[in-house]
C-alpha cells in the first residue's frame, strides 16, 4: 500500500508517524508554545530530526468549544510555516484546514497533504483537492468542534463511522481523486465519548475492510486522560501505549506530539515481529 501525495508516495509498509506543529494560541495541549512563525519552523524541524515522516501543519484549533478563527488569520498562521518549510525538509507537509481557501494557498506553498476535520464537506474543498495532486485524511466528526462532545449518541459507532467515510471516500473517488491519495481517519475524540473511543480502536480492523491506509490521532486526548486520571502534559506514557496499540491494530500513520518516543516505541515493536516472523 502506497500513499501518494504530490510528489511524496510514501510505502505504507511500515508505520508512518506524523508529527503535530500547532500554530495556534489555543490547542487543547500545546497552544501558545509555536505561535510565531520561527518558533514553529523550529519545532517542525526538530519533529523531522526526532524521526517524523510527516509533519501537519494546523492554524485553527479544533478541540472541543474552541473558537474559529478567520480565514486570514488562518493564513497569515499557516502560510509562512509551510512556506520556510518546503525549502528546507523532505518529508510531506500536511495542512490541518476544513477550510478550501487556505487548502489551496497551503498546497500552492508546499503543502503536499490536506488533513480536513470535516472530510471535504465545505463547499468548495473537494473541487481545491480533486484539482491537485495532494493526499487527503477524511476524518469523521459528529457535529461540530463547539458542540461535538456535548452529548454524542451513537446506535453503532463502528458501523456509522465506518458508512461515513466510504461515503466521503466514494465522493473523492466520483471527483477524480484516485483511491492511493485517500487516508481515512475514525476522528478519535470528534464527537465520541471514551466508550466509543475504545471500541472503535478495538475494532480498528472493521475500518481497514474499507481498503484504505487508516491514520489515527490519539496523542494527549482526553480519552487518554480519563484512563490514566493524567492531566494532558503528562500524558506522554498513554499517548506511546496508545500509538503502539493503533499500529498493531492497523493503523498506517499516527499523528502524534512526542515525535521521539513514539518513533522509539514503534521500532520496538518491528523488531520483535520481525523477529517472531523469522523464527
Amino acid at each position: 500500500m502506497i500513499l501518494h501525495c504530490a510528489q511524496f508516495k510514501l510505502p505504507l509498509t511500515r508505520p508512518h508517524v506524523m508529527g503535530i506543529v500547532n500554530v495556534t494560541p489555543d490547542s487543547f495541549s500545546d497552544g501558545g508554545q509555536f505561535t510565531h512563525t520561527s518558533s514553529a519552523v523550529a519545532h517542525a524541524l526538530s519533529l523531522v530530526a526526532q524521526g517524523a515522516d510527516i509533519l501537519d501543519v494546523g492554524g485553527e484549533s479544533t478541540r472541543p468549544n474552541a473558537t474559529p478563527v478567520s480565514l486570514q488569520e488562518e493564513l497569515d498562521r499557516v502560510i509562512p510555516v509551510i512556506e520556510a518549510l518546503a525549502d528546507q525538509i523532505a518529508v510531506p507537509i500536511s495542512i490541518d484546514t476544513y477550510k478550501p481557501a487556505v487548502m489551496a494557498a497551503a498546497i500552492q506553498a508546499g503543502a503536499s497533504l490536506v488533513n480536513d476535520v470535516r472530510a471535504l464537506q465545505e463547499e468548495g474543498a473537494l473541487d481545491v483537492v480533486a484539482n491537485s495532486d495532494v493526499g487527503i485524511c477524511l476524518m469523521h466528526m459528529q457535529g461540530t468542534p463547539q458542540t461535538m462532545q456535548a452529548n454524542p449518541q451513537y446506535i453503532d459507532v463502528v458501523q456509522e463511522v465506518k458508512a461515513f467515510l466510504a461515503e466521503r471516500a466514494a465522493m473523492c473517488i466520483k471527483a477524480g481523486i484516485e483511491k492511493p491519495r485517500i487516508l481515512l481517519d475514525p476522528g478519535f475524540g470528534f464527537g465520541k465519548t471514551r466508550a466509543h473511543n475504545i471500541t472503535l480502536i478495538q475494532k480498528l480492523a472493521e475500518l481497514q475492510e474499507l481498503g484504505f491506509p487508516l491514520l489515527v490521532g490519539l496523542s494527549r486526548k482526553s480519552v487518554l486522560g480519563q484512563v490514566t486520571g493524567q492531566d494532558v502534559d503528562a500524558r506522554l506514557h498513554a499517548s506511546v501505549a496508545a500509538a503502539v496499540i493503533s499500529v498493531m491494530k492497523g493503523a498506517k500513520i499516527v499523528r502524534v506530539h512526542d515525535v521521539k518516543a513514539t518513533v522509539e516505541a514503534l521500532k520496538v515493536v518491528a523488531a520483535i515481529a520481525d523477529q517472531y516472523h523469522e523464527e
